[in-house]
């Protein structure tokens, strides 16, 4: 939590309201910067509102519909996390439920932001931004995959190639 300048989320176990908001309150005690993240439950959301009343940020996880997001807004959450790949995974295209939560959201003035999850590509990235989402999760190895094209490559292998026939060392 030191080394990240945002929100770092940290999960709760416990599937009960009771056990969410004692998990939600210790991990919010460890540091300022914490965002608790609960499931998209009736409990979890119970949960998401007493947590937001307290002033814990919180993060709404396992988002699969519109609906859902739209409950977790009104219970105070500050992300709601749509699991874009497991949707793609059922034939499900992720990305149309990234766009309905953003309309939704825009359309009621939620201040709750659209974190997607479960990336899983490059074009996964870029599709969540131009369907408006705010933040996204993804592996390394997509990171990594967001600065690589094949044009890039071939023009650094070609200009490295003219510097080397012009005498200049690299």
């Amino acid at each position: 939590c030191e080394i990240v300048p945002g929100p770092v989320s940290a999960e709760v176990v416990a599937t009960d309201y009771d056990g969410m908001i004692s998990e939600g309150r210790k991990l919010a005690k460890i540091a300022d910067n914490v965002a608790v993240k609960l499931p998209l439950t009736l409990e979890g959301l119970k949960a998401c509102r007493t947590l937001s009343d307290d002033g814990t940020m919180v993060n709404v996880t396992l988002c699969f519909s519109a609906n859902q997001a739209l409950l977790a807004a009104k219970a105070g959450a500050t992300f709601i996390s749509p699991f874009i790949g497991r949707l793609d995974d059922i034939n499900v295209d992720g990305m149309e439920l990234i766009a309905d939560i953003r309309q939704i959201y825009d359309n009621y003035l939620f201040d709750t932001e659209i974190l997607a999850a479960s990336i899983r590509t490059a074009n996964h990235v870029k599709l969540s931004a131009l369907a408006g989402a705010d933040v996204a999760t993804m592996p390394p190895s997509v990171i990594k995959g967001l600065v690589k094209h094949p044009l890039t490559d071939k023009g650094l292998e070609t200009f490295l190639a003219d510097a080397a026939k012009a005498g200049i060392k690299v």
